[in-house]
């Protein structure tokens, strides 16, 4: 008779107790960028910067060993969820890091690193892409870099293409895989 009771108590305060509170509506999720778009783009990218030459040839063999704690400039690291799975059903915090990354690079080609040497298809290129992958974001401000004294202007340019370079690399597999 003991469980019998129970039961019925059981169903007694169900009744008695005021309903659950409805789950809070999730957050509409940010359109998704046109991927194939992004493929074509960030192959492009890569082409053009496999393009760009140095203007001292001793700086293309130039091996630097960088120090960066602060994952700056930024970087897809595994932590970005940018693997295959995960972009298939949550893209948003690889997204972040690619605009983060196209933004930092973007504002870098508008600097006076590449005064000497202006990159006006990498810039064009570089700011289709980051409007595609911007979707639900607005349009992001440039930064102005911080000055260069000149005689560095041709480490840190060497610096930053050998890093785009990298960076656009594994841009493009992410890309590349999330298009088919």
């Amino acid at each position: 008779m003991a469980p019998l009771r129970r039961l019925c108590l059981c169903l007694l305060l169900a009744l008695l107790l005021p309903p659950p509170a409805a789950p809070a509506p999730a957050p509409a999720p940010l359109g998704r960028p046109d991927w194939a778009a992004c493929r074509i783009l960030s192959r492009e990218l890569s082409r053009l910067l496999a393009a760009v030459r140095e203007p001292h040839s001793a700086l293309e063999e130039l091996q630097l060993l960088e120090e960066d704690p602060q994952n700056w400039p930024p970087r897809i690291r595994c932590s970005d969820a940018c693997d295959p799975l995960t972009l298939e059903t949550n893209s948003t915090r690889c997204l972040h890091r690619i605009r983060q990354a196209l933004q930092h690079y973007r504002d870098l080609l508008g600097s006076d690193i590449f005064q000497d040497q202006p990159q006006p298809q990498l810039e064009t290129t570089m700011e289709q892409l980051l409007s595609h992958v911007q979707e639900g974001h607005g349009r992001p401000p440039r930064h102005r870099m911080a000055p260069t004294e000149v005689w560095e202007q041709q480490l840190q340019r060497h610096l930053a293409l050998k890093r785009l370079r990298s960076f656009a690399a594994v841009m493009s597999r992410v890309f590349n895989h999330s298009a088919r």
